[in-house]
Order: C-alpha cells, then sequence, then structure tokens
C-alpha cells in the first residue's frame, strides 16, 4: 500500500501539538468514529505522515506535523490504538 497523509484532530484543552513536541511521542486512542477507528487500526503505518489539527481552537487548524511511529493495532476490545512521534 502507497503511503498515506492523516489528520488526527484534538481539542487544544486535551493535547496540542506543543504538548507532543515537548514529549517526543504520544499515544492515539479513543476514537469513537468506527470508519476512523478502524483507519487507525487498519491502514495507519510507521512513516505515514500526520497534519494535526486543532479542533474548536480560535481559529481552528493544522497546528502541526507528526509522523507515525508505531503502526496502528488493536486496543482493548474494539479500540485502536497508534503512536505519533514529532518531526523535530
Amino acid at each position: 500500500m502507497s503511503q498515506q497523509c492523516w489528520l488526527m484532530k484534538c481539542e487544544p484543552s486535551a493535547y496540542t501539538i506543543d504538548d507532543l513536541a515537548r514529549d517526543g511521542t504520544t499515544s492515539w486512542e479513543g476514537v469513537r468514529n468506527f470508519q476512523a477507528r478502524n483507519f487507525l487500526r487498519d491502514q495507519m503505518q510507521v512513516g505515514d505522515p500526520v497534519l494535526f489539527y486543532a479542533s474548536n481552537a480560535d481559529p481552528s487548524g493544522v497546528t502541526g506535523l507528526a509522523t507515525i511511529a508505531r503502526a496502528g493495532f488493536a486496543f482493548l476490545w474494539c479500540q485502536a490504538k497508534c503512536i505519533l512521534k514529532t518531526l523535530a
């Protein structure tokens, strides 16, 4: 499969691109939308680029870039999880 580019949305009050820069890597989980969960679990691959999107920000939009550090995998019952890392 060719490389995909992903849009990862997060509320700024929960986690920001600055938090990711500080932490270096983070897990991405708790996705409620089934189609998005399936993409995360089945299609995200190491090295895929990520646009980090701050939803409900002023203004909303892409605030930074990241990459998939670990491919998506099944997590708990019907959840999915992947690991992001900063590009810096």
